[in-house]
């Protein structure tokens, strides 16, 4: 299984969330802030199956490169890939 932390910006959040959900990816959002100007950012994790991992990555490149980066250098998505040992929900 794998983790995905997901830093985007807040502009780019609903659009990718609506993606995710389409393709049954479950997301969980929480606000975040950071970076240069302290602009709002919202943070994604995502749970999936190791061979889903390719899918996740897709969507999110694909949704944020639709959006233009407000600054030179700063990304739109900074992904943190993590291996996850176990998963339980109740």
């Amino acid at each position: 299984m794998k983790l995905f932390i997901t830093i985007i910006q807040d502009e780019i959040s609903y659009e990718l969330i609506k993606a995710l959900s389409k393709a049954k990816f479950r997301t969980t959002k929480l606000s975040s802030t950071g970076g240069f100007m302290k602009k709002g950012n919202t943070t994604l994790l995502i749970g999936t199956k190791d061979r889903e991992q390719e899918d996740v990555l897709r969507i999110i490149k694909r949704i944020s490169e639709k959006y233009e980066s407000q600054k030179e250098g700063v990304a739109n998505a900074n992904i943190f890939v993590l291996n996850l040992e176990e998963h339980k929900r109740f």
